[in-house]
């Protein structure tokens, strides 16, 4: 009997702010969507390498840099020009909370993008209530902590939000401790193939899913470096949609390659690389969105 995989409870949550957050732009005759998802993986560099992570593959390199202020404030600057009320996510293949910088970061985007929902994603490592309390004072909407050591260490970041005097809707503590055989709490995947050398292997497929996947028709996903990556599965980097160093975020989100990529994943062909490879269901949410990408 096959096991049932878990998947993430807060998936529900997600899935509704993706769909009842569209923005329209006009495009070349067209009315398509903005990215309702913005997410910001601005630096190179983890205190942690689970298991269940391309971390923790002997190969793979942590880089302790970190997206530059000129490079954030393009992109606020840029969103503020199409009044962009999505989410803005700091999260991606990294612990945002090492940066240094992570709370002018959140300050920018609030000052820029007043309608926003911006979010973190963090292991809860370095948090204590100085810097929770900082992150909602520099404009954080909320924070989605992974508790990975074990149910007291859940409680304890549980109790810290409420010490916060944080509201039930700031807040989710992710319980990611559990055994092998419950996923480790995690709707785990193999990252687009990444996951191959990890210290908890998943093979890539052998033949590509026959199924659509909505992932870049809501997703924005900007790495410290500029790259702007189709998906933020894509840990291997296979798929550079532009750099933002360079680019602009509406010519790159409405790209030939983008819309290219968008229209074969909705029609169920992931017969190219890495989406021949990978394992992510992709329709949990976003339909709404790819629909208008048919």
């Amino acid at each position: 009997m096959k096991k049932k995989k878990f998947i993430d409870p807060n998936i529900i949550n997600k899935s509704k702010t993706v769909e009842e957050k569209i923005q329209f732009y006009f495009h070349k005759g067209n009315n398509f969507p903005l990215p309702t998802e913005i997410e910001i993986s601005e630096s190179g560099t983890c205190n942690r390498k689970c298991s269940f992570c391309p971390r923790s593959a002997p190969t793979f390199s942590d880089k302790k840099e970190f997206i530059s202020n000129q490079l954030h404030e393009k992109l606020c600057e840029e969103l503020r020009q199409i009044d962009y009320r999505g989410t803005v996510r700091y999260s991606g293949f990294v612990e945002p909370l090492i940066d240094k910088n992570i709370f002018n970061l959140i300050a920018m985007a609030r000052n820029y993008l007043p309608n926003s929902n911006i979010e973190m994603v963090t292991n809860g490592d370095p948090l204590n209530l100085n810097r929770l309390n900082k992150l909602f004072e520099n404009g954080l909407n909320k924070i989605l902590i992974s508790a990975y050591d074990g149910k007291t260490e859940a409680t304890q970041l549980e109790d810290l939000c409420v010490k916060a005097k944080l509201k039930k809707n700031q807040y989710i503590v992710r319980h990611r401790y559990y055994t092998e055989d419950q996923d480790f709490g995690i709707t785990l995947s193999n990252r687009a193939g990444e996951m191959q050398n990890a210290e908890f292997t998943i093979q890539s497929l052998k033949e590509p899913l026959k199924k659509p996947c909505f992932i870049p028709s809501y997703t924005f996903f900007l790495d410290y470096q500029g790259d702007v990556l189709m998906c933020p599965h894509d840990w291997g980097k296979k798929i550079i949609l532009g750099n933002f160093n360079k680019e602009k975020f509406l010519d790159i989100w409405f790209s030939d390659k983008a819309l290219g990529i968008r229209k074969m994943l909705n029609n169920s062909n992931r017969k190219f690389s890495p989406c021949n490879v990978c394992d992510v269901d992709g329709t949990f949410m976003g339909k709404k969105n790819a629909e208008y990408f048919y």
